[in-house]
């Protein structure tokens, strides 16, 4: 299998480095301004964004770390200690598997201002398996035996291509492992994940709807990949 680098741009070394550290400071608390005063994140991004001359990625970016103050409120409110990891999760497959490759790839990860880490990889329906979807699940995996988490149901979104395939991975790669975990395809896995407890994921709008999540994305990525390149705001 051919090494690929999830989620890498080779141009993400100059935008999201010291160059442009306080051009992104400065439009990040302006577009937090005015998402805390009813602007949707997207507009207020681009608008921001563009007074700023900042690239397409680096708006992106300034959208996902963001949010306003009442949601992140909120989601702190809800969200799982790290020192009491929960005995079964529901895991957002794609999600957590995408970010962890893109850690284990070098590839640019973003820390949101409720705590989570976020990838750019942007890939809207398509996924194939690669070099470093193995050893994601197997971070996975290891990360929950190692806190004690008994049960874990993984929810693949089914209309993404290789959703089968992931799947059939995931339950090869659990037989090694303690945890009981098995992968499920869902139609539509955001809404499955809607009210539930427990909820492993990093997507903002899901976090605003679950009652509980925990931030194992998050503790896998600073305990199993210690090297992995996380981009904050300053």
């Amino acid at each position: 299998m051919d090494i690929v680098r999830r989620g890498y741009v080779p141009q993400d070394l100059v935008e999201f480095g010291p160059k442009y550290r306080e051009a992104m400071g400065r439009a990040a608390q302006e577009v937090g301004y005015l998402v805390n005063r009813g602007y949707d994140i997207k507009p207020a991004s681009t608008f921001v964004g563009n007074h700023y001359m900042l690239s397409e990625r680096q708006r992106l970016a300034l959208a996902r770390i963001i949010s306003p103050d009442g949601m992140i409120a909120k989601r702190l409110e809800s969200e799982i200690p790290k020192t009491e990891p929960p005995a079964q999760v529901l895991i957002d497959g794609f999600n957590l598997i995408v970010t962890l490759e893109v850690a284990l790839s070098g590839s640019l990860l973003i820390e949101g201002m409720d705590g989570t880490f976020r990838d750019l990889a942007g890939l809207r329906g398509t996924y194939r398996i690669v070099d470093k979807t193995e050893l994601a699940v197997d971070a996975m995996l290891r990360y929950m035996d190692q806190a004690g988490i008994r049960r874990a149901r993984i929810f693949l979104d089914q209309p993404v291509s290789n959703s089968g395939r992931l799947r059939q991975l995931i339950r090869e790669r659990s037989a090694g492992y303690k945890v009981q975990a098995d992968a499920e395809l869902r139609p539509d896995v955001d809404r499955s994940l809607y009210g539930c407890e427990a909820v492993v994921t990093s997507d903002a709008i899901i976090l605003n709807n679950c009652a509980s999540w925990f931030n194992m994305g998050r503790w896998i990525i600073e305990a199993l990949v210690p090297e992995a390149w996380v981009y904050r705001l300053e």
